[in-house]
């Protein structure tokens, strides 16, 4: 079986509709089992993605142009961050606020023309997991796949960890590395599990047959406490989004101050060694100067002794003559 092949099968299987995913997984792996049943079970084997994951599966697929400038945004930004260029990087930061806001926007609405609506806890994992596009050339080829399984992370520092976020790892660039595979369970351990099933239904029938019999409504307090608890957690789960994001944003102004920071300090190390070197020649010049201020002091102390004994011979000359 070619990876290729497969990757081919799993574009189309994550492009379609969530709720057709199984569906649609089940017909091609039956279809694939005609011609090659290790392909098949390679089918069956495809993960179904979370929700968030596939809404950027939608963008991949229906709106490739916006993965494409993020990717180029990112890019962009990465250079600037290698220059140190603080002022580009302010800049770049809050293109790609604005950019995100955008992307995440298309995001939920192509998620709603194809079934789902994405909630403001999964438009956060959505907006992460486009904010790692922008951060780590790996993640950038995982997101453009269209084949991914979970959302993903970047803390800005470390590269972003792949590992089982990409359906056929191995139909990627290099960047993005292939996730260890996860070893399948011994085959003795799922025969004692089937084994097992028939006793352990047969022994909790008549506990779910006396269940069925009595069932209990649930009464109207609980209902409302019910619908209360989910509209807190509803609540708790935007607020919650809400933080991380402005959490996010404040790292990304911390980036731009460390990068000026960083910037400033290589100036002041290079106007340190210029005025070490000036500090360097200043002394060497002033040692030359004072070596040559006593031989100058001699010079004078010698044509000092020189003009009193002259003048002394014109002294003892003028008395001869007298």
């Amino acid at each position: 079986m070619e990876d290729e092949v497969l990757a081919e099968v799993a574009n189309q299987l994550y492009a379609k509709p969530l709720d057709d995913f199984v569906r649609a997984r089940t017909t091609a792996a039956k279809d694939a089992a005609a011609s090659d049943k290790e392909l098949a079970a390679a089918v069956r084997a495809l993960p179904k993605p979370s929700v968030a994951a596939w809404a950027v599966n939608m963008l991949a697929v229906h709106q490739p142009d916006v993965l494409a400038q993020l990717t180029e945004l990112g890019g962009r930004m990465r250079a600037a961050q290698a220059s140190l260029d603080a002022a580009s990087l302010r800049e770049l930061g809050r293109e790609r606020r604005t950019s995100l806001s955008a992307a995440v926007e298309t995001a939920r609405s192509v998620a709603q023309e194809h079934g789902r609506a994405i909630s403001d806890a999964m438009a956060g994992d959505v907006e992460e997991t486009l904010r790692a596009l922008t951060a780590d050339e790996g993640a950038a080829a995982a997101v453009r796949s269209g084949r991914l399984l979970k959302t993903l992370l970047a803390d800005g520092v470390n590269a972003v960890d792949l590992d089982g976020t990409v359906a056929v790892p191995s139909v990627l660039p290099p960047a993005a590395a292939a996730p260890a595979s996860v070893p399948a369970a011994p085959a003795g351990r799922k025969a004692r599990t089937t084994a097992a099933t028939p006793q352990q239904r047969k022994a909790d029938k008549p506990r779910l047959e006396a269940v069925r019999q009595t069932p209990r409504a649930a009464s109207p307090p609980a209902l409302e406490r019910a619908r209360a608890a989910l509209t807190e957690a509803q609540a708790a789960e935007a607020g919650t989004a809400r933080a991380a994001r402005e959490l996010q944003d404040q790292a990304d102004d911390i980036r731009t101050g460390i990068a000026e920071l960083l910037q400033e300090t290589a100036d002041l190390r290079a106007r340190l060694r210029t005025a070490e070197e000036q500090l360097e020649r200043s002394k060497k010049k002033l040692a030359a100067t004072v070596a040559e201020a006593k031989q100058a002091l001699r010079a004078a102390d010698k044509a000092g002794r020189t003009a009193v004994l002259a003048q002394e011979r014109v002294l003892r000359l003028g008395n001869t003559r007298d």
